[in-house]
């Protein structure tokens, strides 16, 4: 692997990649995480004991709530407002905060039903409002998994929700989509510095603000409620765990991403 999110590594005499070494303090990873099955012992989770072979999720979906029913009668019915505010194509207001809007969450799911929720993020108004009840967004560069536009090729479906930086509304618009690379689509989308690869197009079928309580809840524009940055995984300690690649270090994976940062819009 010569290529870690964008950025080339440092490669060692010989051609080889450099070996693993201590960087800033951090220890090189260990590559082994396979855990022995057969020794594996009771966990207790929620006053629920399990087994490290499965998982909570195993256990608890035995008894899990199986119908929309028995889901129902778990929670009171929603008011009359949270059913009325759906509508089927946009309004002068809600054309107005997609423009206000920075940051955009895609989720989707392939045609085995395996979901996926991706950011997409630009210039407040990035995303690009064609019609009533049409929606394009920009594919800027990314890491080039392509999972958000393969996923909409297989079934059609995409869910979008909008968030603008400081508000505790958000935005949700639900349809039909497809992948375009019709050029003259494509020279009007260059709010992320060019012409996009391509862009997912969104036709609106259930747009609604969505209440502000999870981002209250989360303090999500409160900084003083955020834990500090020494209280977290940097993305470099994060993302070398997940290559298990022992051959790389903390320093490598930070170089990496700040030399993938420095082409972000291309």
């Amino acid at each position: 692997m010569e290529k870690v999110l964008g950025g080339a590594l440092p490669r060692a005499a010989g051609g080889r990649p450099p070996a693993c070494r201590p960087a800033g303090g951090h220890r090189p990873l260990n590559p082994s995480h396979r855990r022995d099955r057969s020794q594996a012992r009771p966990l207790r989770v929620g006053g629920m004991t399990t087994s490290l072979a499965g998982s909570a999720f195993d256990s608890l979906r035995l008894d899990s709530v199986s119908d929309r029913e028995a889901l129902r009668r778990v929670y009171e019915l929603p008011k009359d407002t949270a059913l009325r505010k759906q509508m089927t194509e946009l309004t002068d207001q809600t054309r107005q905060l997609i423009a206000c809007s920075s940051l955009v969450l895609v989720a989707g799911a392939d045609a085995e039903g395996n979901c996926d929720v991706s950011p997409r993020g630009g210039p407040a108004g990035f995303v690009s409002v064609l019609d009533a009840r049409t929606l394009a967004i920009p594919d800027a560069t990314g890491n080039k998994r392509l999972d958000t536009l393969q996923n909409v090729i297989a079934t059609g479906r995409a869910g979008l929700l909008f968030v603008v930086p400081g508000r505790t509304t958000t935005l949700r618009v639900n349809g039909r989509a497809c992948v375009s690379t019709r050029p003259e689509l494509l020279s009007q989308l260059t709010a992320v510095g060019k012409p996009p690869a391509s862009a997912l197009v969104l036709g609106i079928e259930e747009v609604y603000p969505h209440c502000p309580k999870s981002l209250l809840r989360g303090g999500a524009w409160q900084p003083e409620q955020w834990l500090p940055a020494d209280a977290q995984p940097t993305s470099a300690e994060v993302t070398l765990a997940q290559l298990r690649m022992p051959e790389l270090t903390i320093a490598d994976i930070e170089q990496a991403e700040a030399d993938s940062l420095k082409y972000r819009y291309e």
